[in-house]
């Protein structure tokens, strides 16, 4: 793994600290190639990729991660020159503050100023690198890993219960809470701040929602010369793509084509199992580009491989099963000389491509029907004697149910931890232990935070925290550093962001057409066959093997049977998931079982 991490403060013994922190976050010894230690700071980094730099002068410390772009001519000619660490240095003595408005693309960085007792920290907008941060007394602890953070004697890891919480209700542990407490994650386009002693966090960016008036083709002129830009600027030697067939990486791969005018080497995963492959995309799209395309079919066999490595990799409990084929898809690439990757991650969340848009356009309008028909008229229909339990009326019943739910809680409606009461989940200590409430108070907070009253761009501007940053960019980027391949996203390029965030809702999604504008702007470049299908994702047949494949089904008992000696779970509701799982509904029930599982073996795989 690539990373920084430092402190500001004395703490003695620095450089067996920093070794002992570097350990933590698996940083090879051989990879710690930048290190400073003082009698009040620490900084180090390790960069394998060459993302990883610090700089210290005249009492000054800059620890950056990740390739950043810099919008003054100055600083920009110093990170060229030198290095963007020695660029964030000297922008922090010019500019303070504003310095990450000045700031484009992936990055994370910290500022120290020791002799002032001062510290300054910041994230990209989207969340593509990672920050977290800890504060005891007087020291301050950052680093790109948890476990880096929680290494350092005024961090510590004592495991929060309100995480674990979370993570089986997110499948990740959203920021800013972590895995262990007292250690914080930055949110995206977020900063903190050490000064007097006092940590303060506010938002140098935020996504701002307010439309553009441009004609369809003025929008598209300038969506196809950002496509263009953006993959251009991206590119890279020994650069390859993801391609699943989906409209995204479709529209990464045709896009970079078109900027080469060449062939791309492409990357694609099948799966032999009914209702998950999607190869036949994927080669439509390799042959519509020429692509030099590569297939592997995944096994049974690679998930029961796969698993160690993912709760060694990941810094924190990560339950999206995709990890699995995100990561063999990278390995493919890595074995085939490739160190860097182009993902398609972000369409959906910027240009309205999530089907939930449209389905919550339905639930939406009944708010807007006339309340004497709603109340006087669809409700009572709903609570007929001896009908009520009979279709149609089920399906108006349960409409009307979740009709009457505000956003964004619609959006979990039909998450396990609402769908069972807690005390038939949970031990009674656990629960005692942790505030449930907390889950859906998170999503609110980003949802009413959004700078746009309509509740689609709402529901994007809380995809953007919860389903790219805390989720799909981690299971992309640490999978692929797994594999020993960088990773970029063209699609969240920040001009990118901001051109899509100021287009009309309209133009997301037209009624229930999903992505109206990304797609009738791209009629030229992606397959008809592609334009047309439906969303489906980079799904993983988890459940239907595990029951089909002996190693799988022993790996998932044996987690699952550990994991209840840790008395969170009531033991009768494991019991109760692992038989539905085994019958007709393996793979809705997998989806719990997995993130379990991955929840065990991370600990395992974690424990001090």
């Amino acid at each position: 793994m690539d990373g920084i991490f430092g402190w500001l403060g004395d703490h003695g013994a620095h450089q067996d600290l920093i070794k002992h922190m570097g350990q933590a976050a698996k940083l090879s010894p051989e990879g710690l190639l930048h290190e400073h230690s003082s009698q009040l700071l620490g900084v180090a980094g390790c960069s394998r990729f060459g993302k990883a730099d610090i700089h210290v002068e005249n009492g000054l410390a800059a620890a950056l991660y990740g390739r950043p772009r810099f919008l003054n001519d100055e600083l920009a000619f110093i990170a060229r020159d030198q290095s963007p660490a020695t660029a964030a240095a000297h922008g922090w003595v010019r500019f303070g503050e504003k310095l990450p408005t000045l700031m484009q693309g992936n990055f994370a960085f910290a500022v120290l100023e020791p002799l002032k007792k001062q510290a300054f920290l910041a994230l990209d907008r989207v969340g593509a690198e990672r920050l977290c941060y800890a504060k005891h007394g007087g020291q301050l602890v950052f680093g790109s890993s948890v476990q880096s953070v929680a290494a350092h004697p005024a961090a510590g890891r004592v495991i929060d219960p309100q995480a674990i919480y979370d993570y089986l209700y997110f499948h990740a542990i959203p920021a800013p809470r972590s895995i262990y407490q007292g250690v914080r994650k930055l949110l995206p386009g977020q900063y903190v701040t050490l000064k007097n002693g006092q940590v303060r966090t506010g938002f140098y960016w935020q996504a701002d929602y307010s439309p553009v008036d441009a004609d369809f083709d003025t929008h598209r002129r300038t969506f196809r010369s950002l496509l263009d830009q953006s993959v251009r600027d991206a590119d890279a030697p020994a650069t390859a793509a993801f391609l699943s067939g989906g409209t995204d990486s479709s529209t990464v791969v045709g896009a970079l084509t078109a900027a080469r005018g060449a062939p791309v080497d492409t990357f694609s995963i099948g799966f032999d199992a009914a209702g998950f492959d999607e190869m036949e995309y994927a080669r439509c799209a390799a042959g519509r580009y020429g692509s030099n395309s590569r297939e592997y079919y995944l096994k049974p066999a690679d998930i029961v491989s796969a698993v160690p490595i993912i709760a060694r990799e990941y810094d924190e409990p990560f339950g999206n099963a995709s990890a699995v084929p995100t990561y063999f898809c990278a390995k493919a690439a890595r074995e085939a000389g490739f160190g860097h990757m182009f993902a398609g991650d972000g369409g959906d969340e910027i240009f309205g491509g999530n089907a939930r848009y449209a389905k919550q356009r339905l639930f939406e309008a009944y708010a807007h029907l006339p309340a004497l028909l709603r109340r006087g008229v669809i409700e009572p229909l709903t609570h007929l004697p001896g009908l009520s339990n009979q279709f149609p009326l089920t399906k108006l019943r349960s409409y009307v149910t979740q009709a009457k739910i505000g956003l964004p809680l619609r959006l979990e409606s039909y998450n396990f931890l609402h769908r069972t009461p807690l005390d038939q989940i949970f031990a009674a200590d656990f629960i005692n232990a942790v505030d449930p409430s907390s889950a859906d108070a998170a999503l609110t907070e980003v949802y009413q935070r959004t700078l746009s009253d309509h509740y689609i761009n709402r529901m994007m501007h809380v995809d953007l925290k919860f389903t790219l940053a805390d989720n799909d960019l981690r299971k992309v980027g640490t999978m692929t550093e797994a594999a020993g391949v960088e990773v970029s996203y063209p699609l969240l390029d920040d001009r990118m962001v901001a051109f899509a965030n100021h287009l009309p809702v309209d133009f997301k999604v037209r009624g229930q057409k999903l992505r109206w504008f990304f797609k009738e702007a791209l009629r030229d470049l992606l397959p008809e066959k592609i334009i047309n299908k439906s969303k489906h994702g980079f799904g993983l047949p988890f459940g239907v093997w595990s029951n089909e494949y002996a190693p799988l089904g022993d790996q998932v008992e044996a987690s699952l049977m550990a994991f209840k000696q840790r008395g969170w779970i009531q033991p009768a509701y494991l019991d109760h998931m692992l038989a539905m799982q085994r019958g007709p509904h393996a793979s809705y029930y997998g989806v719990m079982i997995w993130v379990m599982m991955m929840l065990e073996q991370w600990l395992q795989a974690n424990e001090h």
